[in-house]
């Protein structure tokens, strides 16, 4: 592919770009930082004595509104929706975002499993070591299962993991062995238009594929956050079309063994 001089100036010069417009941003924000050091200093009760060799300026937070990244923050409040109202007796969450198990624990019990496993201790909340490629369970066995943004990473080797190109297809076949009929699968990955792999940081899937893959499973419900989640926020019950118009979005899918 032949690329113009033009095209490579311009790709060139967007880190240098990024580069400046934060360092510019900092200057700005420095400048606020100091204003508000001396009102804060001029009117301090002495509670807090200010000392130079404890300040740290923060100069990126003073924004309009809270930064969020759209698939971190919709994907688990989705799943968390839909354990609201399905109830189970306990559920099991295999390397999903460690924080969903963390904040469910405490209404419902969780069985958080992972490759690299968590050290954490809390109440209702078990954390063991698991590989998804041979998930500790009997056939058939659990009611309530998540995997979130998770198998798109599998067989890539960025967190360890044996390289295997098949590696996401072998955890979903693992899933849905162990998945009990009549149970529930919240499954999530990236997803838009165009299959595509970006090396070793993850897969994207188009929405036909993930259906392929899970033809024997009901779908229950599809949800998506689209490119534009900031604006629009989670699409509930989303169709292929919006799906397939997407470039970088985050499918949830919502499957019942049948």
């Amino acid at each position: 592919m032949n690329i113009s001089n033009r095209t490579k100036k311009i790709i060139i010069a967007i880190p240098f770009s990024v580069f400046f417009y934060i360092k510019i941003k900092k200057l700005i924000n420095f400048v606020y930082f100091v204003l508000d050091l001396y009102k804060f200093s001029k009117n301090n009760d002495g509670r807090f004595p200010l000392k130079i060799s404890s300040m740290a300026p923060q100069l990126l937070d003073r924004t309009t509104v809270t930064k969020i990244e759209p698939h971190y923050t919709y994907h688990p409040a989705w799943a968390a929706r839909i354990l609201a109202k399905t109830k189970p007796e306990y559920h099991v969450d295999f390397s999903s975002f460690l924080p969903f198990s963390t904040l469910i624990s405490a209404f419902i019990p969780i069985k958080f499993y992972d490759y690299r496993p968590a050290d954490i201790k809390l109440d209702n909340l078990e954390t063991k070591s698991g590989d998804l490629l041979s998930m500790p369970f009997q056939d058939n066995s659990i009611m309530s299962l998540s995997c979130m943004h998770t198998v798109e990473h599998v067989g890539l080797g960025r967190y360890g993991d044996p390289v295997d190109p098949q590696g996401d297809l072998k955890a979903i076949q693992e899933l849905k062995r162990v998945l009990a009929p009549g149970g529930s699968l919240l499954f999530v990955v990236p997803i838009g238009g165009d299959p595509k792999i970006i090396f070793n940081a993850h897969r994207q899937y188009s929405y036909a594929q993930i259906m392929k893959y899970f033809s024997d499973l009901h779908l229950e419900e599809f949800s998506l956050i689209p490119d534009n989640a900031r604006e629009v926020g989670i699409i509930r019950n989303a169709t292929k079309e919006e799906s397939d118009k997407q470039n970088d979005a985050c499918g949830c899918f919502w499957f019942i063994k049948k």
